[in-house]
């Protein structure tokens, strides 16, 4: 049975199907209503024939092009952008054309950046096909691309059209990917949602093995917990900076490595073990739900070693993260387990400490 919940503000609300089938005409044609021409972007980590699918779907009423990026995330590049905007005005792409994108986080971004660039913004749809896009970047409105001096750092915030969600597509991903996914769910279970931390607890065999129900329902769960967060704050000006939990790590970590060595997932859980020490070191959660916090991502069997990194290695990434303002870093700290708070009142000893095993 499909799950399908709204997200977005007034005219910029839009629905999100969830099920195992969800690439369907039923939930795609609606969306392309109206679009006489679609350019659907992708990567050569999705695989053809669901690519192939959603062009079908779109044949009769709509001119499909393709642009196949290479997996990974430095595809997220200018040079991308450039080549995505020449190719739409190459085409006499016009405001009444759509962009489609399917794949994981990355070509969710580059794809919602350019839809909301071309021509002051065409609408996109969003048909994310990892774990991560599909509780994460598909949901929101953010979008970008990524610069040498740091990840994600020129984008906007714009709204897809409509987000379709096929959990059988995770049956594609190799497993190192899928896993690196669940950290995100674990981000929600954390800063807002008890239930999903108990889920996570009971069910690490059936989830580890991608049993549909209950992945299903996590997905659910998760996306639930987001999109109340981004109705309430579209542009982070608020509530929806928690969603940022172990990300001012994890993507220092990202670029320190230049984003060849680790996953985004992998990065992000480093970054949830060290605010978490933080949080424990500045007396915001006791020791007891530190530990809970630790065995919880080791139960689903990430690497949390940090003695690979150095605080003045990861400082100027550290320092250059989207969350300063006026000058001060805002940590995204826990107050208890699903209870997420901001601050930028830390003692800076306890940053570095938080780096260390």
């Amino acid at each position: 049975m499909a799950k399908e919940l709204v997200a977005g503000q007034r005219k910029n609300k839009y629905k999100i199907v969830i099920s195992k089938d969800a690439i369907s005409e039923k939930n795609l044609a609606p969306l392309l209503h109206g679009h006489n021409k679609a350019l659907i972007i992708s990567d050569d980590g999705v695989p053809p024939k669901l690519i192939k699918r959603i062009v079908e779907i779109c044949k009769p009423s709509t001119k499909v092009f393709k642009i196949i990026l290479q997996h990974g995330e430095k595809a997220k590049s200018i040079q991308n952008f450039k080549k995505i905007l020449n190719f739409l005005a190459d085409k006499n792409f016009d405001r009444t054309d759509l962009v489609v994108s399917v794949g994981g986080g990355v070509v969710g971004d580059i794809s919602g950046y350019v839809a909301s660039s071309y021509l002051r913004g065409i609408e996109f749809v969003q048909v994310p096909t990892t774990l991560l896009s599909q509780v994460d970047s598909s949901v929101g409105g953010k979008t970008a691309i990524n610069i040498s001096a740091g990840k994600n750092l020129v984008g906007a915030f714009y709204n897809p059209k409509g987000v379709i969600i096929e959990t059988a597509a995770l049956k594609t991903l190799p497993n190192r990917e899928f896993k690196a996914g669940l950290a995100e769910v674990i981000k929600y279970a954390l800063i807002k949602n008890n239930y999903l931390f108990s889920l996570l607890e009971t069910h690490a065999k059936k989830i580890l093995s991608m049993e549909h129900n209950v992945i299903e329902e996590i997905i659910y769960r998760s996306i639930q917990t987001k999109a109340k967060i981004v109705t309430k704050d579209e542009r982070e000006n608020g509530i929806r900076a928690i969603l940022n939990f172990g990300h001012t790590f994890g993507h220092a970590i990202e670029a320190h490595g230049k984003y060849k060595k680790i996953l985004h997932g992998e990065a992000i859980a480093k970054g949830m073990k060290i605010a978490s020490k933080i949080s424990y070191l500045e007396n915001c959660i006791n020791e007891k739900d530190y530990k809970k916090i630790i065995d919880l991502l080791e139960l689903y069997k990430f690497d949390l070693s940090l003695d690979q990194y150095k605080y003045q290695e990861l400082k100027p990434y550290i320092f250059r993260d989207k969350k300063i303002k006026a000058g001060r870093l805002n940590l995204v700290l826990l107050n208890k387990i699903s209870k997420a708070m901001v601050t930028s009142s830390f003692d800076l000893r306890n940053l570095q400490k938080g780096l260390k095993d």
